[in-house]
This record gives structure tokens, C-alpha cells and sequence, in this order.
């Protein structure tokens, strides 16, 4: 091969490198899904490799923060990456009023579902004012 073509092919190499650096560089995002279940909210998420004590859970006001990290150490050069991983951190808004606190969590075969009692109106009679 001449040196100009060869000095091109170098060239394209090394920004097929930075281009996979930068792609893998940028934050995944669980893909999660609100399910209405009459007097209770279900969140579901798929957060696959990771466990349950690195997962952090926020509740403030009308959102859920869900936060954490899967990081895992292969051995081995790596030669081709598709699997995102690193920190990520999602805020949610609930579909509708939850109340504050009743949050109940599971995780199984990398799902996690978070259950959430919605708030229930209250309705008062108004007495008629006698005695």
C-alpha cells in the first residue's frame, strides 16, 4: 500500500476510536413503564446487572429519582462495547398524586417494580348546624 492511502486508513482508525470512546461516554437510561392498578401506582424498570443495594430511590413532591450504577470488570481487552453501563440517574413524575411515604420496592431477574398507594379524595358530610 503507498503511504497516502495508508496514512488515511491510520487516520479513519483513529477516529473510529474516539467515536466509540465518546459513544460509550454518554449515560444510559432505564426503560420504564407506569402502570395504573385502581387504588395503587407500579413503576417497572428494567435495570438489568445490577443489584438492589445499587439502586438509590428518591421521592420529592410529584417526582421519583432513581439512581445507580453498573459497573462490572471483564477481563480482557475489549474489542467491541454495546452494553451501556456506568452511573445513571432518572427523575420521573407520578401520573397521578401518590401518598408521600407508602413506596413499597422489589427487584427480581433485573426488574425492579416500585408500588405507590395513589391519594384518595376525601369527602366530608357537612352536618346541618342543630343540635
Amino acid at each position: 500500500m503507498n503511504e497516502p492511502v495508508l496514512a488515511r486508513l491510520n487516520n479513519l482508525m483513529a477516529l473510529r476510536e474516539e467515536v466509540e470512546q465518546i459513544g460509550s461516554a454518554f449515560p444510559w437510561e432505564p426503560a420504564a413503564d407506569w402502570l395504573d392498578l385502581g387504588t395503587h401506582l407500579l413503576l417497572v424498570m428494567d435495570v438489568p446487572g445490577l443489584d438492589a443495594e445499587h439502586l438509590e430511590l428518591l421521592e420529592e413532591g410529584e417526582d421519583l429519582t432513581i439512581a445507580g450504577e453498573r459497573g462490572e470488570v471483564l477481563e480482557g481487552e475489549v474489542l467491541s462495547r454495546e452494553r451501556p453501563g456506568g452511573r445513571f440517574a432518572r427523575t420521573l413524575s407520578f401520573p397521578s398524586p401518590v401518598r408521600a411515604g407508602s413506596a413499597e420496592a422489589s427487584m427480581s431477574g433485573g426488574v425492579l417494580k416500585v408500588r405507590f398507594e395513589k391519594q384518595r379524595k376525601t369527602w366530608l358530610q357537612l352536618g346541618t348546624g342543630q343540635k
